[in-house]
């Protein structure tokens, strides 16, 4: 990937090519608006340094606002640094506003200059990185919903695609799985895609809320009980592990498993043998076993709430669930799922101000706040567009956090523009460029000036990226 050098004067061209090249960045020059628009179809471009003038005979700037147009009609996302005298700074900075990355007055700050087509150069590599990989994703997505059943399970982001990737990966084994994630985030349906992936997928699929037990009964509840067993057993009782025979027993609410649940498992594990109550007969635990909990379940050992050794005989296979909040990507794509679900006629969508707040809330509840939440707006929404009052989240979940101020800088110096949040397109929810933000804003503790500083942007710039993306004021110290 190399930076396009766009100036008609050979001393300005040979000045920045050297000065790219000391710090390992390749270049092209081109003298012409046609040679330089040669380079774009041709070449791999990764950021433009374009000069508003190319004539002797004027500085209206005419001749580089149209080449930046040119350019960025054959590549709206390729950034463009535009370099420019102080009688052309009005065409730069309406240039800024149709979506050039900067602009540098000349004579330029050779730091700043290179700072900033590094920053741009490499957002542009993890940009076009991230959009093969998305590709490569999507192709492997379809290829899996077309091989196994996912059970309806609605994903777009790419952890849930790595996870269910791993889901489908390891079902034909019979080894134990332990599914860890928050409450609502979709363990149970994980659990059924590995069962339905499985070489048991026409056997019995057996859930037991493994917590809920009361000590007295968990060992007829998993082991069965004949009948007389103890006080009140009438009659004969089929255990869970018995009835999920040659199937999937899944185990959910793991982490809140007494100590005498946890020993009687143990056994049940090690030996796979168990007995009924009241019988003497021992009969094999011929299942595979799933387990589900919201538990740090090594903090529980540390504390010697949970038995190491059944730790391990369960996590053979661990498929962690991510929380929703982390993958932003899935919420706007599962409330449609769920409108779609529950929805009574076709003018009930959500509005503009609904979908931004939905991307901005914290999803706590995950995936089951969620669909609670589009449920609640169909029905009282009376059938019109679904408001954020609807949804009952904050109404100032929509609202953009407002930008630096744009008045000039003392002395006369012109206000700082463009950026990174110009060139990066139309607000597309990047990891990447999230990533990136929050990185830097963590090292400059939450200094925006410092951050755009390191990110070679004006503060300004990095304030409309922040606000495209939704980063909120107080999420921006991280």
């Amino acid at each position: 990937m190399k930076a396009l050098i766009i100036d008609d004067q050979d001393a300005v061209r040979t000045a920045l090519s050297l000065l790219l090249d000391l710090h390992g960045i390749a270049t092209l020059s081109a003298s012409t608006p046609e040679q330089a628009l040669d380079f774009v179809r041709r070449e791999d471009v990764g950021v433009v340094i374009q000069d508003m003038n190319f004539s002797k005979d004027t500085t209206s700037g005419e001749e580089g606002i149209a080449l930046f147009r040119e350019i960025h009609e054959l590549d709206p996302e390729l950034p463009v640094i535009l370099l420019t005298a102080w009688t052309s700074l009005e065409n730069a900075v309406l240039l800024i506003k149709e979506g050039a990355a900067d602009y540098l007055a000349k004579p330029w700050d050779d730091q700043k200059l290179v700072v900033t087509v590094q920053n741009l150069m490499s957002l542009r590599e993890a940009r076009d990185e991230n959009r093969r990989l998305k590709g490569q994703d999507e192709r492997s997505r379809r290829d899996i919903a077309k091989r196994f059943d996912l059970r309806g399970l609605v994903y777009q982001s790419r952890r849930m695609h790595e996870l269910v990737t791993l889901a489908v990966h390891v079902a034909p084994s019979d080894a134990p799985v332990l599914i860890t994630g928050p409450n609502g985030s979709g363990k149970e349906r994980l659990a059924e895609i590995v069962q339905s992936s499985s070489r048991r997928a026409d056997k019995p699929f057996v859930r037991v809320n493994a917590g809920g037990l009361p000590d007295q009964l968990l060992e007829a509840e998993l082991f069965g009980a004949e009948a007389g067993a103890y006080t009140g057993a009438t009659k004969l009782r089929i255990g869970r592990f018995e009835a999920a025979h040659g199937g999937t027993l899944f185990l959910d609410e793991l982490g809140n498993l007494s100590p005498t649940g946890q020993m009687k498992l143990l056994r049940v594990l090690q030996t796979g043998e168990y007995q009924r109550l009241g019988s003497n007969v021992t009969r094999t635990a011929a299942v595979r076993l799933i387990s589900a909990t919201n538990a740090d379940l090594r903090a529980e050992i540390a504390a010697g709430r949970f038995r190491e050794d059944l730790y391990f005989r369960l996590n053979v296979i661990e498929l962690p669930v991510p929380p929703l909040a982390t993958r932003p990507e899935d919420i706007l794509l599962l409330a449609e799922h769920f409108l779609s679900q529950h929805a009574t006629g076709p003018s009930v969508v959500f509005s503009p101000e609904a979908r931004v707040a939905l991307e901005r809330h914290d999803w706590s509840g995950n995936v089951r706040e969620l669909e609670n939440r589009v449920q609640r707006a169909v029905l009282v929404c009376q059938g019109g567009p679904i408001k954020i009052v609807d949804l009952g989240l904050d109404e100032r979940a929509s609202v953009a956090p407002p930008p630096a101020s744009t008045t000039a800088a003392t002395h006369g110096a012109p206000p700082a523009a463009g950026g990174m949040s110009d060139v990066l397109g139309s607000g597309t929810l990047s990891e990447v460029e999230r990533e990136a933000i929050h990185a830097a804003l963590g090292r400059a503790r939450g200094v925006v000036s410092r951050a755009a500083a390191e990110l070679g942007v004006s503060r300004q710039a990095l304030y409309r990226r922040m606000e495209r993306l939704g980063i909120e004021m107080e999420r921006r110290v991280r």
